[in-house]
This record gives structure tokens, sequence and C-alpha cells, in this order.
């Protein structure tokens, strides 16, 4: 056990969430649980990831996850492996809840100069109806920014991810690729605002929109047998929207190419995506679940092949580095395997003492002093 990479999850602890302070030592190394010095409380190594009271082997359950990620049908791992239904898909469920906290800490938590993003929707046949998808992406690292699942395609889910899409986002020049959907348009001028100043004034402040964000939409229609594109600007300048493709995607022309790739890899590793299957899910929370198991592992866990950078050797070679959309991005400086994925532990928020009457005492402020600041 690294001592140094483990931190305190008693959220009554006010050490909690902080690795590498020497307040940790080794309890039981045979059944891998830690002593905190601070709130005198033991723990386990696993709490925190995928594998907190499992009694599986963790590499069984690895390799059931991984083959789920990749398109595999519940009822081939049960014959193949002699596993219960019901204990798969609890793994499953149990990967999906871990890896929504993870994309929610590391994405969702960054901020980011996105230059331009793009966002779509998939129709997903379900055996009770249908199920809408909305999700985006960051065109220059590939980043999957994260997505929302409704029962209508309404202007309820593009305004979800409109604010997902906010909240991760830099006050900087910005390009939002959209099919031809009117929601996206309004949805986005009204997440993409910033506050002003009250200066004294009552009521609510007021939010200027941002200048520097151009919408652009792709709509393509079918008459005929015939497939026609029109592309147009529903904000910004035409010399805008030039300068932010050529900067993201090294120049071209207004598209949804790079979203509906995305969209290709997510039907192709969940079974329950792929068109003409009887793999159907039969909850939203089915389908959430697998989106935040498919979108974490393609951030971190897989090289991008577009996003390798070439090296140029003395005598006329060249090498190449891999490089995940994470890495791509900033969020990390390797590729995670799927091991360390699951044994992530996203730490709780900065412990903050309870408010009491009267002046705190001597013992609350040293606490404060040394593991608040």
């Amino acid at each position: 056990m690294n001592l140094e990479q483990i931190f305190c999850p008693n959220l009554d602890c006010p050490a909690r969430g902080q690795p590498g302070r020497g307040n940790l030592s080794v309890h039981s190394a045979k059944e891998k649980r830690c002593y905190c010095n601070v709130c005198q409380q033991t723990f386990s190594v696993t709490r925190g990831s995928i594998f907190y009271g499992l009694k599986s082997e963790p590499g069984t359950v690895l390799l059931v996850i991984s083959l789920l990620a990749h398109g595999c049908p519940v009822q081939a791992i049960v014959a193949a492996f002699g596993l219960d239904a019901r204990t798969v898909n609890d793994w499953w469920r149990r990967a999906g809840r871990h890896c929504q906290a993870v994309h929610a800490h590391q994405v969702g938590g960054s901020q980011l100069d996105l230059q331009q993003a793009q966002a779509d929707e998939i129709k997903v046949k379900t055996q009770g109806g249908v199920l809408w998808m909305a999700m985006a992406m960051m065109v220059s690292t590939r980043l999957w920014l994260g997505g929302v699942i409704s029962r209508h395609r309404d202007q309820a889910l593009i305004q979800s991810l409109a604010d997902q899409m906010r909240a991760m986002a830099l006050c900087r020049p910005l390009l939002l690729a959209v099919d031809g959907l009117a929601s996206y348009v309004s949805a986005f001028q009204r997440a993409f605002r910033s506050p002003l100043p009250r200066r004294g004034q009552p009521g609510r402040c007021q939010l200027r929109p941002w200048s520097e964000v151009a919408i652009v939409q792709v709509v393509k229609q079918r008459l005929n047998g015939r497939l026609s594109i029109v592309r147009r600007i529903a904000q910004g300048s035409a010399d805008q929207v030039t300068r932010l493709l050529q900067v993201s995607q090294g120049g071209g022309k207004i598209n949804t190419a790079f979203i509906e790739r995305l969209n290709a890899t997510f039907r192709q590793r969940l079974a329950c995506l792929a068109r003409r299957s009887r793999a159907l899910a039969r909850q939203p929370q089915t389908l959430q679940v697998g989106m935040f198991v498919v979108g974490c592992i393609y951030n971190f866990c897989i090289y991008h092949h577009s996003l390798r950078i070439a090296f140029y050797l003395a005598r006329g070679g060249r090498r190449w580095l891999q490089r995940t959309p994470a890495i791509a991005a900033g969020l990390t400086d390797h590729r995670w395997t799927m091991e360390e994925l699951f044994n992530f532990k996203v730490p709780p928020p900065r412990w903050t003492p309870p408010k009491r009457r009267g002046q705190p005492s001597q013992q609350t402020l040293q606490l404060v002093e040394q593991w608040c600041h």
C-alpha cells in the first residue's frame, strides 16, 4: 500500500480527501486497512472504488466490465463465465456510478478553452419506447464533455446539455456546431451568459451574453433520394467562424463530423445502441450507466489516432507520441489503465468546522489552521 496516494474518506475527519499529509499508517496489511491518527478511525483501501465490499476477484470484474464496454451482450458473458445475470448487472451499475463521479470530478470540474464544441443526439430504441441521448465533445482534443438522457427530445434536454458545457467552458472565443434543431440556438444563448455587477441595485443581476460565441448549424435533408446539406451561421460573423475553424480543426468547412464519429463509437461499444439489436435497454438508468462507462474509458484509457504527435529523428525517421483525449486536454499526464480508472477515488470536499454559537475553541482553530489551508 502506498500511503502517499491514499486519503482518509471519513467525512467527519479534518484531514479527509488530502493524500500525503502523514496522517495515515497501516492498520492491517492482510486486510488492506489503514488507520488515520486524526480521526482515529480505520478504513479499507478499496473504499471509494467499485471493488469496495465485493468478494469477487477484481481481475474478473475488470474483464467483465471491459467486455461490456466493448459491445459484448450480458447473455454472452453469463454463458462464458458462468455468472449470474444479476451479478453482472450489479457490477455494471457500480462501474456506471463510479465513472459518473470520476467524470464530474475530472472533466466536469475543470475549466477548458473549448475553442470548438459539437453536440448531437442519438435516438435509442428501448423495450418501453424511445429515449434520447444528447452528448457534446471538444473538437481539438476529442474530449467527451458529457451527456444527458431524456424520454423527450425537447428544450429541457438541450438546455441541460448546454448548461453542462457552460460549467466547464472558459470565457474565450468559442464555436458551437450543431444540427438543425432550433432548440440549440436558444439554449446556448441562454447558457453562455455572465452576470454583471449589481452596483447596489436591488433585484436580480443582469446577464450579459458572451460576445465571442459563434453558433453554426448543419441542416441535412433528403428529398427524392438526394441528400442536401445547408450550412448556416445562427450567431456570429463569417470571419469569426473561419478563424475558429482554423484554430480548432485546422480549417475546413462547417461540420458536425466529429460528434457523429463519436456517436458511432458509442453505438459500437454499447450493445443497446446497436442498430437492429435485441439487447435493448429497459430503463433510462441502464443507458446512463453505459454512457458514463464508455465515455470515461474513451477519455482516459484509449489512445486516439488523430491526437498523436510526431517526433522527427536526426536520420530522417520519426516516432509517435500517443495521447488520449484527457492527455490532450491537460487533465492527466498518462494513459489510465482499466484498473486505475476503477480504483480512482474521488476526494470529498475539504472539511469545514461545524457552525456553533460563540467563539470557536482553540482546538477548532488549530484544526482549521492545519487542515483547511
